[in-house]
């Protein structure tokens, strides 16, 4: 074998190992979608004078932080079905950190006699959309149930 031939060999060999560990570098650096995990709801009726409340809390999980967490209530009766883009323009939950990569976040929505009297009985949901520091998002559009007697 000519040593032009073994050099050309070298060099593509060199070449390809070195497109195959970018891709695993490029591969092992990429960012990651947050997760939302441990949701529940609680809804209590408003009674007497005291206000009630929906409240919603989830841990949200990323190894580059969390930007924030959008949530929305909303019946099932209402056929609303939101998607990822309209949660981008609703609440935030205020989020704390309790690890390097868990935030647990709560959104509380107070509840007026009034309110409580004009809201659709039966299922609702929660739809939830977190957003990571580095800009990954996850929609979860049925992120919890709740009901409304």
């Amino acid at each position: 074998m000519s040593k032009r031939v073994l050099v050309s060999s070298l060099i593509g060999a060199v070449v390809a190992l070195g497109g195959v560990a970018a891709g695993g570098l490029a591969w092992a650096f990429a960012p990651t979608d947050p997760s939302v995990e441990n949701s529940s709801v609680r809804y209590a009726a408003p009674s007497g004078d005291r206000a009630g409340s929906v409240t919603f809390t989830a841990d949200v999980i990323d190894d580059n932080g969390i930007k924030g967490l959008k949530v929305l209530a909303w019946p099932a009766s209402s056929k609303l079905d939101p998607t990822e883009a309209e949660l981008r323009h609703v609440a935030d939950a205020a989020c704390r950190a309790v690890s390097d990569e868990t935030y647990r976040c709560t959104y509380t929505l107070k509840v007026t006699q009034a309110e409580a009297a004009d809201l659709a009985k039966g299922t609702w949901y929660v739809s939830a959309l977190a957003t990571s520091k580095d800009g990954a998002t996850t929609f979860v559009p049925h992120a919890a149930t709740f009901q409304v007697a």
